[in-house]
């Protein structure tokens, strides 16, 4: 009995030396993975500067570094409505809270005044500020870490050479644990690459197409708009450029799966980019509006190097796809300028429309304008080759109908009135989706009635992009000189 009972002491011994040991280890695991990652996650301050002198910096790599935040579309984030250029403020809402950019003019106590070029280089490379705190991936360093020492250092230059402003950036609103930088390196640790993924085929490109892309996928981040996210807020690598949202709008597919009735061309494309419209594409509206007003400053080379690119990210237009937009031009006049049989000046006679209320609402509104025959910019596009109306989406083109195309200061650019205070929501969903069968071949979208509540809901001055920023078009003197 005592021998049996030794023997189940002993296994009883020996089993709670076992669990011991598991959890011990289990310990160090958690210390040793605790100790790792808080390497991983800590960095080091660098040192403060006193301000450099503004006839430091060469004017030409001054100028250079104008042309590169341009491209960088830099004064839109970091510019807050009635602030000034580049002291940042402005409010960036995300999925997890709200995110304010920062001061990025020289000053010495809220800007980047005591900044080194080491610094500002790291945060481009590293998403790192002076004090070695992780920053926000709203600021897109994910695409910056492609950036040339070179081009850092001319950014560092123009930047250095702006006005100095002092203004502190409101609090980040965000949740915990979100609002502790800590877990920012958890982020990058498992969706960051530091320099950025290779681009296996840049090799076998031209050197214009080897320049877009360099700029397409680093200063230009076009994919932060342009590319769905995951649950956390990164770039779905399995689906670059398959479309995504900004600020209330769809940011249209650059790849295969581009909706434009007419395929892009690479001239098309750099016309779009430097005038921001374009006869067969129509016009830029949202976040992409402030991006073609900077981009009609840098190097036309840029910006051909960019279409190129992006362009050939959409691949060769398929016979199907080819042959619909040979009728969208046939249905527009063959150069967008036609006329179609439900306009209030036509005088053909047509089966009636399956949406009447529809069909009068355009006659009504629109056809005046859209089958003028008058040419972009200012004349209406016509409607066939909308891009807001073959999209996936009928958010974009809600956006316009209902707040129109403000007038620009100084600019050549197309203009319509919007008619949030003329037509209401059952109106509204009827026009969208008599334009949709209509004008697009396609079938009707889902969910109108949905999409028209949350627009109208939506902040129109946040959905017509009308924020007050300075772009390189209208004041390309003040930014590049120093």
């Amino acid at each position: 009995m005592q021998d049996g009972e030794r023997s189940v002491r002993q296994v009883t011994q020996k089993r709670d030396v076992a669990k011991r040991n598991v959890l011990v280890a289990l310990l160090v695991t958690m210390v040793v993975g605790a100790s790792g990652f808080a390497a991983y996650a800590w960095h080091p301050t660098i040192s403060p500067i006193e301000p450099p002198e503004i006839g430091s910096f060469d004017p030409a790599l001054v100028r250079r570094g104008a042309e590169l935040a341009a491209i960088g579309n830099c004064n839109v984030c970091h510019t807050k409505p009635g602030g000034e250029v580049f002291a940042g403020g402005l409010a960036v809402p995300t999925p997890f809270g709200t995110v304010y950019s920062t001061n990025i003019t020289p000053d010495a106590q809220t800007g980047i005044g005591r900044w080194s070029e080491e610094a500002f280089g790291r945060s481009m490379r590293a998403g790192l500020d002076r004090e070695g705190r992780h920053l926000y991936p709203a600021f897109p360093y994910d695409h910056f870490t492609r950036v040339t020492d070179a081009d850092n250092r001319a950014l560092y230059a123009f930047l250095m050479t702006r006005e100095s402003v002092m203004a502190r950036a409101p609090e980040n609103d965000l949740p915990f644990p979100l609002n502790q930088r800590w877990v920012l390196a958890g982020w990058k640790l498992l969706f960051f690459r530091e320099g950025g993924a290779s681009l296996d085929d840049v090799v076998a490109q031209d050197p214009i197409w080897q320049r877009g892309a360099y700029l397409t996928e680093g200063l230009g981040h076009c994919g932060a708009c342009h590319t769905p996210r995951n649950a956390f807020g990164a770039e779905r690598g399995d689906a670059h450029f398959a479309g995504g949202e900004a600020e209330g709008w769809t940011a249209y597919a650059l790849n295969i799966d581009s909706p434009a009735a007419i395929p892009w061309t690479e001239e098309s494309m750099a016309i779009y980019l430097r005038q921001g419209w374009h006869e067969r594409h129509g016009i830029a509206r949202g976040s992409m509006a402030p991006v073609v007003g900077n981009l009609a400053s840098v190097p036309e080379d840029d910006t051909r190097a960019i279409a190129r690119y992006v362009v050939s990210q959409m691949g060769q237009p398929s016979a199907e796809r080819q042959q619909r937009a040979v009728s969208a031009l046939e249905r527009a006049g063959g150069d967008g300028a036609g006329a179609h049989p439900a306009s209030a000046d036509s005088q053909t006679v047509a089966a009636p429309p399956r949406n009447k209320a529809g069909a009068d609402i355009y006659a009504a509104a629109c056809a005046t304008c859209h089958e003028a025959r008058r040419p972009l910019p200012f004349g209406g596009l016509h409607l066939s080759l909308s891009t807001g109306i073959t999209g996936p989406t009928p958010q974009n083109l809600l956006n316009v109908v209902l707040n129109g195309l403000p007038a620009s200061s100084g600019e050549r650019a197309p203009i319509m009135p919007g008619f949030r205070g003329t037509l209401d929501g059952e109106q509204l969903a009827a026009l969208v989706q008599y334009l949709r069968t209509e004008f697009s071949g396609r079938p009707a979208w889902d969910g109108v009635e949905e999409a028209v509540q949350a627009a109208r809901e939506r902040d129109h001055n946040r959905a017509v992009s009308s924020r007050p920023i300075v772009t390189s078009r209208s004041a390309p003197a003040d930014l590049a000189q120093p």
